[in-house]
């Protein structure tokens, strides 16, 4: 994922699940898109934690600082999405005779 949005969230009343649904939701509704990761510090995962919360897989990396979420669209659904789309935008061409 090369391009992400970083949210913060240092509410220490609220568990990481909801902190992240926050942002999956904060995230779809400025870009209209499902992010589908979301990138945290290995220090706010428990070692029962699930890999996914609000609907988004949850990937620890050391490069995110805590409290900090970083969400995006992963390369594997951005490929997804992208197969069996014309290259020219879905533009019908005919050849002329």
């Amino acid at each position: 994922m090369d391009i992400g949005m970083l949210w913060y969230d240092d509410d220490g009343k609220r568990q990481l699940d909801e902190k992240v649904a926050r942002a999956v939701e904060y995230y779809r509704a400025k870009y209209g898109v499902q992010p589908t990761e979301c990138y945290v510090h290995p220090g706010m995962l428990s070692a029962n934690q699930a890999g996914v919360a609000g609907g988004v897989r949850l990937r620890p990396s050391r490069t995110i600082i805590k409290n900090h979420f970083w969400l995006g669209v992963g390369e594997n659904a951005v490929a997804k999405s992208a197969v069996g789309k014309p290259a020219d935008g879905g533009a019908s061409r005919k050849a002329k005779a």
